[in-house]
């Protein structure tokens, strides 16, 4: 490569070393919760609030958004609120993390396939999970399956993973283990 050729490389060079970046929240978007806590969700993601308590953020392909929590088919994750909290045990009872988030007394459809059922075992994992500076929520990794219902057979698996902040109560319900999903709550902002 001749002297010349290495100078007007290093130039460009320089200029596209020297261009900035896009800042992060060009290609994110606030979500403004409860107890002044602000997600920061990347751009694509559809946030739809369902009804109060409830709302469904969009992280893929999804034929219904603004169907009930248990409706398959969507590609999401839920932040719940106090009422939801308050209902979100099996047969009503609020919501403590002791078992898994379950707001039904019946066999709820299994996310990946409307023929199924879902069952929840017992929590895989326990923890506390940060959530933005100074806060830690209390973290659940619940083993599930979808079961036939013609004779309980298993026919897929899934993880349901939660975050619960009880003092602020927000509740992070995801059934699709979402990428990005713990860094964006790594990331969250407290007001």
């Amino acid at each position: 490569m001749s002297k010349r050729h290495l100078a007007v490389a290093a130039a460009v060079a320089a200029t596209v070393l020297a261009a900035p970046l896009p800042a992060a929240a060009d290609s994110t978007r606030p979500l403004k919760l409860r107890g002044g806590l602000t997600l920061l969700l990347p751009a694509a993601w559809k946030v739809h609030r369902v009804k109060p308590g409830w709302t469904r953020v969009v992280t893929g392909k999804c034929a219904a958004p603004k169907a009930g929590y248990g409706t398959p088919g969507c590609d999401s994750f839920w932040i719940l609120g106090p009422k939801a909290i308050r209902q979100g045990d099996e047969l009503f009872r609020p919501y403590t993390g002791a078992s898994a988030f379950y707001p039904a007394t019946d066999v709820q459809r299994c996310p990946r396939n409307s023929k199924w059922g879902q069952t929840l075992g017992a929590a895989r994992k326990k923890g506390l999970r940060q959530v933005g500076p100074g806060h830690r929520a209390a973290y659940r990794e619940w083993a599930a399956a979808c079961v036939s219902y013609a004779n309980g057979r298993v026919r897929s698996r899934f993880v349901q993973r939660e975050w619960f902040l009880p003092t602020t109560k927000v509740l992070v319900v995801d059934q699709w283990s979402t990428p990005g999903l713990s860094g964006v709550l790594q990331r969250a902002r407290w007001s």
